[in-house]
């Protein structure tokens, strides 16, 4: 059983570590607003695998093979949530151009609406194309019948846990000082190699099922 919890903490950390929406998500909010906005997004994400999780312990890869139709709504619905997300990273981008490097000492912070980071970390792990084949495929692995109800539960506090800790970790690494003046410095580059970036993401879920 010690083997199983290793083998899959392991694997969900190298699962966390490959760049994907999330991480691009946790890095530009710490270093573009604050490490207390990216700390919600963490927050969002990390009830978007307590989501995934759940439904990848009650049979996810079964639901899918199943309902087509199902993986494909989620598949569509979540290429278009990061289009959009990849749309207004662009704007900013946009808007950017012409504008002076802010100075360390004058950049301001300009803070997001309370909640609203949280929402964004949710949906964008929820249409995170990473989720839906790692649950639905690699994850469902360990969990198979032999796995008793402790384990499962176990496994499931296991994941979220690690989710949490990385996501809070890229978060205080982007929210230094040093990353901060980086990204003033390269704002308009930075939040356009992210828009490309998600809005590439979202039309691989659209256009590749």
């Amino acid at each position: 059983m010690l083997m199983l919890f290793l083998t899959v903490a392991l694997v969900h950390l190298i699962a966390l570590m490959s760049p994907g929406p999330d991480f691009f998500f946790v890095s530009q909010t710490a270093a573009s607003r604050s490490r207390r906005e990216a700390m919600m997004g963490v927050l969002g994400i990390a009830l978007g695998i307590v989501v995934w999780a759940g439904v990848a312990l009650m049979g996810l890869h079964l639901i899918l093979a199943k309902m087509a139709w199902l993986h494909q709504i989620i598949m569509v619905g979540g290429g278009i949530y990061l289009c959009w997300m990849g749309w207004q990273l662009l704007r900013s981008a946009r808007a950017r151009r012409g504008q002076p490097a802010a100075l360390p000492d004058e950049a301001s912070v300009t803070l997001a609406k309370p909640g609203r980071s949280f929402i964004r970390g949710f949906l964008t792990n929820l249409s995170n194309p990473k989720a839906v084949i790692y649950f639905g495929s690699v994850f469902s692995l360990f969990v198979g019948d032999s796995v008793g109800a402790g384990a499962r539960w176990g496994l499931f506090l296991l994941i979220v846990a690690e989710t949490f800790a990385w996501f809070s970790l890229v978060a205080m690494i982007f929210a230094l000082p040093a990353m901060r003046r980086g990204y003033q410095r390269l704002a308009k580059w930075i939040d356009g190699l992210a828009g490309v970036l998600f809005t590439g993401f979202g039309l691989h879920l659209i256009f590749t099922r």
